[in-house]
């Protein structure tokens, strides 16, 4: 069970990751994703379409991508497990590597194996072995 400083320790995690979910920076395309108002030649039409996730992430979805030793792994996770304190330490230690400029997927600084563990096994969907 969750102490009151754990508590509040999640729910700011959560509400940064929510503010950065809201301005973009989380569009996840197929190949990684990139923001769209850095690609100014692209038409309204085509802007609809990047915003869409990729088939793989369902709602109340997102992908994140453990990135360590050379090896990146793409995962789709449940948004529940923004509650999880073992993911939040991965979200503060991907804050500490990259900050929170990154564009793109989520990028979390752990080996792919790790994050399977801390995400509970079968809980996640492996979306893509190597990238």
């Amino acid at each position: 069970m969750f102490n009151r400083d754990e508590s509040l320790r999640s729910l700011m995690m959560l509400k940064l990751f929510t503010r950065k979910l809201q301005r973009g920076l989380l569009v996840m395309g197929s190949r990684g994703g990139q923001r769209l108002k850095s690609i100014p030649e692209l038409d309204e039409e085509d802007k609809d379409a990047g915003k869409l996730p990729p088939n793989d992430v369902k709602k109340g979805q997102f992908a994140v991508t453990a990135t360590k030793g050379g090896k990146t792994t793409r995962f789709v996770v449940e948004l529940d497990d923004l509650n999880d304190p073992e993911f939040l330490e991965l979200l503060e230690q991907a804050e500490d590597e990259f900050g929170f400029g990154q564009e793109g997927v989520l990028a979390v600084p752990c080996h792919p194996e790790e994050l399977q563990r801390v995400l509970h096994g079968g809980k996640v969907r492996r979306a893509s072995t190597e990238w």
